[in-house]
């Protein structure tokens, strides 16, 4: 999803490997790769829209997504692309700390405040004072920890465990899940009070499958990273396979299929032969009739089982005459021939309408009796 990848998101190639580290700091000063997003897709182009909106503020950001999506990287791409991009990036995964020890984690110990606890450590707000800090998978952290969590969002200050010294502190705190919140607060298992807190601006990173516009990129981003200086392309039928395929773990799992195939190709081409036998497998998309040529289908076919009525047409199709002859219409304006049978009656012509030279009677249809009368009488009304 991004030019530079993290073992948190997507560059992770073993599937056996821990997801992410529990704490990741990238400390200030420190010139860090740019996070570019990539693809070209209209959820793409929206994120993007959202990230360069929500940076250059200092609001709250809960960003939600399915595993392997990239979450991580947004967060990166917001911090750097604000005014605290000079300032240290500290990411912290809730998952992967046990209930007992996140808090310790988050606000710091003292020395002496529980088992273990051979010296002083400051924790991941202390780390990312001035800078931004992502709380990943928020929506694992204990019930305990929110309590603090939420006091020390409403006092900017935290105060390490075993410590009586509340430490000041300018963060901005940017969280990230695959949970549902909502669902997670009317289950009782979610502060709703921390929820309004953290849930400020969310801003939503669709799957893969849902943009899969972006898989050749992606995929040419990852032979990229991962080619080791071999010079691999993908054939067609094996970006064919990777296009249909729905990928569960998104991003992620691109990657490591690529990685994978890289390794098992020969002659520096992958094949389909060559991809996982679930990604060769899969059911190719479903192909989808567009609208304006079913509906065409339709009208040819009631025009035919009318005996080319339009009236009869109109109603079984459920629509008026008028519907019906501005939908032929339209396929004669773009392009296509309209059902030869639809052509609108010539309109009843009397000796006044008729254009110059064309009166004869043979050329202008015998107007009705009613109409007949009208005309006599506005020749004979009084001027």
């Amino acid at each position: 999803m991004a030019r530079t990848q993290t073992d948190s998101e997507l560059g992770q190639h073993d599937a056996d490997e821990p997801r992410t580290p529990a704490r990741a700091v990238s400390p200030s000063g420190t010139a860090e790769p740019q996070v570019e997003l990539i693809g070209e897709s209209a959820p793409m182009r929206a994120l993007a829209r959202q990230i360069d909106r929500v940076a250059r503020s200092d609001v709250t950001v809960a960003i939600f997504g399915e595993s392997g999506t990239g979450k991580e990287l947004v967060a990166r791409a917001i911090h750097q692309r604000g005014p605290r991009a000079g300032g240290p990036f500290v990411a912290i995964n809730c998952a992967a700390i046990a209930e007992s020890l996140q808090e310790a984690e988050l606000f710091g110990h003292e020395r002496g405040s529980f088992t273990g606890a051979t010296h002083a450590r400051p924790g991941c707000f202390e780390q990312a004072n001035h800078g931004t800090l992502l709380l990943d998978e928020l929506g694992e952290m204990s019930l305990s920890t929110q309590t603090c969590l939420l006091r020390a969002l409403q006092q900017r200050a935290i105060r390490r465990v075993g410590g009586s010294t509340e430490i000041p502190l300018d963060v901005r705190v940017v969280c990230a899940t695959q949970r549902d919140l909502r669902a997670e607060v009317e289950s009782g298992r979610f502060r709703e009070d921390l929820y309004f807190r953290l849930v400020v601006f969310p801003i939503e990173v669709v799957p893969l499958r849902d943009r899969r516009e972006d898989v050749a990129l992606l995929v040419d981003h990852a032979l990229g990273v991962l080619e080791g200086g071999r010079r691999v392309r993908v054939r067609r039928d094996a970006l064919d396979a990777l296009e249909a395929y729905s990928w569960p773990g998104n991003v992620r799992e691109l990657f490591n299929v690529v990685h994978r195939s890289i390794l098992s190709c020969e002659g520096g081409e992958i094949t389909a032969a060559d991809l996982p036998a679930y990604v060769r497998q899969a059911p190719a998309s479903a192909v989808v009739t567009p609208l304006a040529q079913i509906e065409r289908a339709a009208i040819e076919r009631a025009l035919a089982a009318c005996g080319q009525s339009v009236t009869k047409a109109a109603e079984m199709l459920g629509i008026s005459r008028a519907t019906l002859y501005r939908r032929v219409a339209q396929f004669r304006a773009e392009g296509g021939e309209a059902p030869p049978s639809v052509q609108r009656r010539p309109r009843v012509l009397l000796p006044s309408d008729a254009p110059k030279g064309q009166t004869s009677p043979g050329r202008i249809r015998r107007p009705s009796a009613s109409r007949r009368r009208d005309y006599r009488a506005q020749q004979h009304r009084p001027e």
